[in-house]
């Protein structure tokens, strides 16, 4: 059997990060989400996939090429047009004999629940086999109503309340190649999109059964917004065989599992609390705090006295001595000056809010950091409030403190007022 994973949505939500890079190349625990999913459905026993690929499919491409470096045969297909999953499943047609494996790309999953689907596939030999998962908002997502272990309907972003104790559409699934017959007759949903739970539905007028496969929530993770990442990471590190390669110098402390890579220092006085991993050629301390759940990418510079924790610090990025990076993303090549604070915490100690797609959203949290873009330079002392996003290519002033959205290149400088006179000297005694 082959699997299809759809991997050609741009990830709006995740702005400023996919402004840059498709989200499926976001990294988490020290590889691409992509890399990850991929991993997990070669583990399930499937050794053949093809990506459907629309934005910046040639990063994609490029990154992963035939698949020997996951040990995997790789094709790929071009969805023309971002228009809805049954309209990005249509370009696999043409790779599939028989039954496939579908996977949405944006998904953390462990190879146990990608098996568990495979296993019931072949066990109970329904016509379709769709993987469901139980979570906390459900309105979030697609509702399953069910009859016994039967899809019954499918609820597509359901109203609060509507779809309390349901599970929801995991994205993994078993069809049968006549599923492509389905897929052109579905109709435009009042979203605008081809939506792959409406053939279904056309399937399940006809008779067809579709059998659901509960998957456990540990096992199963979307990614769409960005403190998504973080926890993904989480994930992630509490899963890794974490080895140290690198050099980690006198005086520098290791506890817990802590990844060091290839080329990687350690300088003496780092005080490392795992899990943590380092990528190769990075340059961390001497004398700073890295705590757990942090991700340092390749060729990263944490300086003198820093702390950063519970963050993803991605490739080529420099963080200036004394600074603090909590709870945060920051993008490529970075460049943040001495002393610059990413702000984690509210006053009022509620949860951070965070602006997605123009709506003021409750990320739940409550502590979150900064979301830097790639290219991002800082002056000394810049501080960023809870929840901020700043775009690609954007300068902050020294002294700055943000306190709403940046927008990729932009340039943001404090104007200080100096007022200069005469020093009254005082007479002698």
């Amino acid at each position: 059997m082959k699997a299809v994973i759809l991997a050609a949505g741009e990830g709006v939500r995740l702005r400023p990060l996919t402004l840059t890079r498709p989200k499926h190349l976001l990294p988490v625990g020290g590889k691409p989400l992509l890399e990850h999913l991929l991993l997990s459905v070669k583990a399930a026993g499937l050794d053949e996939a093809l990506i459907v690929v629309h934005h910046m499919a040639d990063r994609i491409r490029e990154h992963f090429g035939d698949g020997s470096q996951v040990g995997m045969k790789l094709e790929y297909a071009l969805q023309p047009e971002v228009r809805g999953t049954a309209d990005a499943i249509r370009p696999a047609e043409s790779h599939v004999e028989g039954n496939f494996l579908l996977v949405y790309g944006d998904l953390l999953v462990t190879p146990g629940a990608v098996r568990q689907v495979l296993q019931a596939h072949e066990r109970e030999r329904p016509s379709i086999s769709m993987g469901v998962v139980s979570v906390e908002h459900p309105e979030r997502y697609g509702a399953v109503k069910l009859e016994g272990s039967y899809v019954k309907d499918i609820v597509e972003k359901p109203r609060p309340g509507e779809a309390s104790g349901l599970p929801v559409n995991a994205g993994i699934y078993v069809f049968p190649p006549d599923i492509f017959e389905k897929l052109r007759e579905t109709k435009s949903s009042p979203r605008g999109e081809f939506e792959v739970t409406d053939s279904l539905r056309l399937m399940i007028r006809e008779g067809r059964r579709v059998a659901t496969v509960q998957i456990a929530q540990e096992d199963w993770f979307e990614v769409g917004c960005p403190w998504d990442l973080l926890e993904a990471n989480r994930r992630v590190l509490g899963q890794l065989k974490l080895q140290v390669k690198g050099q980690v110098e006198d005086g520098a402390h290791l506890l817990g599992p802590v990844g060091v890579a290839d080329g990687a220092r350690v300088r003496s006085g780092a005080y490392i609390e795992g899990p943590v991993f380092i990528g190769g050629d990075s340059d961390v301390g001497p004398n700073c705090y890295i705590r757990p759940c942090t991700s340092i990418g390749r060729g990263v510079r944490v300086g003198n006295g820093c702390e950063v924790k519970n963050s993803i610090v991605m490739d080529g990025t420099h963080i200036g001595h004394l600074s603090y990076v909590g709870d945060s993303i920051i993008g490529e090549d970075c460049n943040l000056a001495a002393g610059s604070i990413t702000a984690n915490f509210r006053l009022d100690e509620g949860t951070v809010k965070m602006k997605v797609k123009d709506e003021v959203v409750d990320t739940g949290r409550r502590k979150l950091g900064a979301i830097l873009g790639d290219e991002v330079k800082t002056g000394i002392n810049s501080l960023f409030m809870p929840g901020v996003k700043v775009g690609p290519r954007a300068w902050i002033g020294p002294n700055v403190m943000v306190t709403r959205d940046v927008p990729p290149d932009t340039l943001l400088l404090l104007k200080q007022e100096v007022t200069e006179r005469k020093r009254r000297k005082r007479p002698n005694p």
